[in-house]
């Protein structure tokens, strides 16, 4: 009799050690880390979407964030100008820091200014914005991104 009351407890035991399908989809945190496309532009009043501007046909811009160095272009057929820029980031869970190492002439021309550009960050699975904040904190405009890799 011992022996029929401890084989279940035992199978019970045994099936509660195994890691569940579900226990794989615990909670991860979101990363950058990937490629993204810019696909709009938010205009702000300092706290609400007031205009929503999306990407023209044949512009494009990407972004590319890996172990911790982000690389990005841009591509405006109507200008001969090239737009490119590689440098570090950091993330925290809502902010994004990207400091520019080396880029197109513009871009230099803008760290020589700029350096160091931060951002608000909301970040979810496949799309991000990067909001440009005023001097006392306010949105200003975001760059929205979706992922596509």
């Amino acid at each position: 009799m011992k022996k029929l009351i401890l084989l279940p407890l035992l199978v019970l035991l045994c099936t509660a050690a195994i890691p569940s399908k579900n226990s794989n989809r615990t909670a991860k945190k979101q990363s950058i880390e990937g490629t993204w496309e810019l696909v709009s532009h938010y205009l702000y009043d300092g706290e609400n979407i007031t205009d929503t501007v999306m990407s023209s046909e044949g512009h494009r811009q990407i972004k590319m964030y890996y172990n911790g160095k982000v690389m990005w272009t841009r591509f405006v057929p109507e200008i001969a100008a090239e737009w490119f820029g590689y440098g570090s980031f950091e993330t925290t869970e809502n902010r994004l820091r990207e400091t520019l190492e080396y880029g197109s002439a513009t871009m230099m021309e803008m760290r020589d200014s700029v350096g160091i550009f931060e951002f608000e960050l909301l970040l979810e699975k496949d799309r991000y914005s990067q909001i440009t904040l005023d001097q006392n904190g306010k949105r200003m405009h975001s760059e929205n991104y979706i992922r596509i890799d």
